[in-house]
């Protein structure tokens, strides 16, 4: 085979190994870009710190939900994933389950386990 020619066909392979490594990378890159990108769990996690602030405001403490600050909460932020929100026995027992030191008010962290309950049942990871 002319030498020109194993040159000319060396290159073409290379490129095309090139090519797909490129294609490859690139797709790899969007994909966990997309999904698994810090700074959307970051926003996430603003969106619930200041979601939380500005409804524990409204009745007092501006570091613990009351009952009624607790409701305007789910029922405005939740309504998909807290059934019957706005039924007063279904707070009463939601906030009686979250409330470790029964102040009859909600700390963040005793908010919190609400939101890791709803996002491991959203998720599939608890019955």
């Amino acid at each position: 085979m002319d030498p020109s020619v194993q040159v000319f066909l060396q290159r073409k392979l290379l490129v095309r190994l090139f090519s797909g490594l490129l294609t490859s990378f690139f797709s790899t890159l969007l994909v966990h870009s997309k999904f698994s990108s810090p700074l959307n769990m970051e926003s996430a996690i603003n969106v619930l710190v200041n979601e939380f602030k500005a409804y524990a405001g409204k009745d007092g403490s501006s570091h613990t939900l009351s009952k009624d600050e607790f409701q305007n909460l789910v029922v405005s932020q939740l309504p998909n994933l807290v059934k019957n929100a706005t039924d007063p026995a279904v707070i009463d027992h939601l906030m009686g389950s979250l409330d470790e030191n029964n102040d009859g008010e909600l700390t963040f962290q005793e908010f919190w386990q609400l939101i890791g309950k709803l996002a491991s049942k959203h998720g599939g990871y608890s019955h």
